[in-house]
């Protein structure tokens, strides 16, 4: 059988330096999933661009043979015309983009983003073109397809704008679909949802499909043939199977040690402590208020966070788990003060064992001068939270500037101290934030939340994006951290294996509202509400006999209303959060 797509030899470089891509070599087979695999850095999307011909201006193809197409009529793209390549692009070869709201445009609507690729390579009408993308928004999944077409980028979740990617994609029915991370940031339940559409899709069309990843889990539930490269080279490449039950390279065995699991071990947790708490959240409810911006149309109320009851021990972590929109970070935000809970709710903070509580939402300036010492974050996306114009050693003494701490001196010296405790050098003060990977840019953000010797971090879901040998970096740091200086994390995040490694006690959300609560032992091996089945369903594990249940992760990550009587609620009927077992939290009718 002729492949569809034949790499060969390929070799890619920058100016004059040493090639970033070197060697590579592969097939896909009409029909076939290929899978690449490894870290940020390893020349993993740069090859699958290099295919497209969508390389940045300061790159060349140095070497190798990119061969396209049956055996009667081949294309070797790496030598087609410019004029001929765009012919390829988007009708017989599609990609999806890792970032959704980066590749789509803010200024146009969805659906004539997605009609684009008709009327550039089909020829047809507007209506015939809305009438295509309406019925491939449903084949996807978008509950209201008209109102998706009109809808702009940023009036979409992430899951959604993932699905409008897809359905871009698949709008022209391609040969060959290129699917870079494309669930790498998402909720494991819409990733759960994303790979089994993608799968269909590729079933109903007999596509071939080359994925981008770094989850070993998710290659598990997708792939028939894997690659994996390291360093712009390829280290081990075979079916999955093999691959996957016994990886020969070394460096794809250290993949699968770096991968976070929920562990197999049986064990009934211990709840967290509640003798030195330093943070209590009592009955804290947030509700916005979300205009209509029509006079005849009443405004509609938004419930981010519905009675909620945390409490948090000393040098302890608290783990807040669940989908976007489900009021994680919002509680975060109100843990902090920066947002103001609806009357009847209360956050307590104590500063040391034994103190007096302060209330949070109502503490005078001088009060929140100390309490902003004492509680920082680490925010999702550290290249956002660092300015690209600040030295590194600015953004990291700015802090201690703004609350009158030491001399000019004494900043810089403990700056390079706390750069060292994070794992990175002194010499790199003088960097700015583009000069760094994406691990070390969220080094760089905890290093700065440590600035202040801070006794509470928020941790906003601070490995979501990162390869799984970085992340296991980052979760040892944040551990190592956590026992020498007795910090407090309130840890957000979506992703039960992490969560299972961190955290002493876990809080799942749906809606707004508390839906299961325990330590993590307890809750993983005997969840009983439906969603928190639907989140351990969905979790991808690197074992090709061990697919994802799609069946169990609909059925919990669907309508509450759907939930078997004992779990159901709806905006008039909340059932209670009930104590099962001690310290197990489910919220059920009794």
């Amino acid at each position: 059988m002729t492949p569809l797509l034949s790499v060969s030899d390929l070799s890619i470089g920058f100016g004059e330096a040493d090639p970033v891509v070197e060697g590579v070599s592969f097939d896909v087979m009409p029909g076939q999933t290929l899978a690449l695999v490894g870290e940020s850095g390893s020349g993993k999307t740069i090859t699958c661009r290099a295919v497209l011909r969508i390389l940045p201006r300061t790159a060349q193809i140095r070497s190798g043979r990119i061969t396209f197409g049956s055996e009667q009529s081949p294309l070797v793209l790496s030598e087609l015309s410019e004029r001929r390549m765009r012919d390829v692009r988007g009708d017989r070869i599609s990609m999806i983009f890792q970032e959704p709201m980066r590749s789509l445009s803010p200024l146009h609507k969805i659906g004539n983003q997605v009609s684009e690729v008709l009327w550039l390579h089909g020829r047809i009408s507007e209506r015939q073109a809305k009438r295509t993308v309406l019925e491939q928004f449903e084949r996807v999944g978008f509950p209201d397809p008209e109102r998706a077409y009109n809808s702009y980028p940023f009036e979409l979740s992430g899951g959604m704008r993932q699905r409008a990617m897809i359905a871009m994609a698949m709008v022209s029915k391609p040969d060959l679909l290129i699917a870079d991370e494309p669930t790498t940031a998402l909720d494991v339940t819409t990733q759960a949802q994303v790979l089994g559409l993608i799968k269909d899709l590729q079933q109903e069309t007999g596509m071939a499909l080359i994925l981008v990843t770094h989850d070993l889990g998710v290659v598990a539930n997708m792939a028939e043939q894997v690659v994996v490269m390291h360093k712009g080279r390829v280290m081990e490449a075979g079916p999955a199977h093999l691959i996957l039950e016994n990886p020969a390279h070394p460096y794809t065995q250290q993949l699968f040690n770096a991968a976070p699991a929920i562990p197999d071990l049986e064990t009934v947790g211990l709840p967290m402590p509640e003798e030195d708490l330093i943070l209590e959240m009592k009955s804290v409810s947030k509700t916005y208020v979300m205009r209509s911006g029509r006079g005849w149309k009443a405004d509609t109320l938004i419930h981010a966070c519905r009675g909620v009851d945390f409490t948090l021990a000393r040098g302890k972590t608290l783990a807040i788990v669940g989908e976007s929109g489900s009021g994680k970070t919002t509680a975060a935000r109100i843990a902090l003060g920066a947002e103001p809970p609806d009357p009847g709710g209360e956050v307590l903070f104590r500063a040391a064992p034994g103190a007096e509580p302060i209330t949070v939402h109502k503490m005078t300036r001088e009060e929140r001068t100390a309490f902003q010492r004492q509680a920082q974050m680490v925010f999702q996306d550290p290249y956002s939270s660092l300015s690209p114009r600040m030295r590194i050693q600015d953004a990291l003494t700015e802090p201690l500037e703004i609350h009158g701490i030491g001399t000019s001196a004494e900043r810089r010296d403990l700056a390079a101290e706390i750069l060292q405790r994070v794992g990175l050098n002194a010499d790199m003060l003088k960097r700015y934030p583009h000069a760094f990977s994406g691990g070390q840019r969220q080094r760089l953000s905890i290093a700065r939340a440590m600035m202040l010797d801070p006794s509470l971090i928020v941790c906003d879901e601070p490995t979501s994006a990162l390869d799984v040998s970085v992340q296991d970096q980052i979760l040892t740091l944040l551990e190592d951290l956590q026992e020498s200086h007795t910090l407090s994390y309130l840890f957000i995040s979506h992703d039960l294996a992490v969560v299972a490694r961190i955290a002493d006690e876990v809080a799942v959300m749906r809606q707004g509202l508390v839906v299961e609560q325990g330590p993590p032992d307890t809750l993983f091996y005997n969840p009983q509400h439906p969603y928190t089945k639907a989140l351990i369903a969905a979790q991808p594990e690197p074992d090709i006999n061990r697919p994802i249940n799609l069946k169990l992760v609909a059925l919990g990550a669907g309508s509450p209303e759907s939930w078997s009587e004992a779990f159901r609620f709806t905006d008039s009927m909340i059932p209670s959060l009930v104590e099962l077992e001690p310290g197990h939290k489910v919220r059920c009718h009794v």
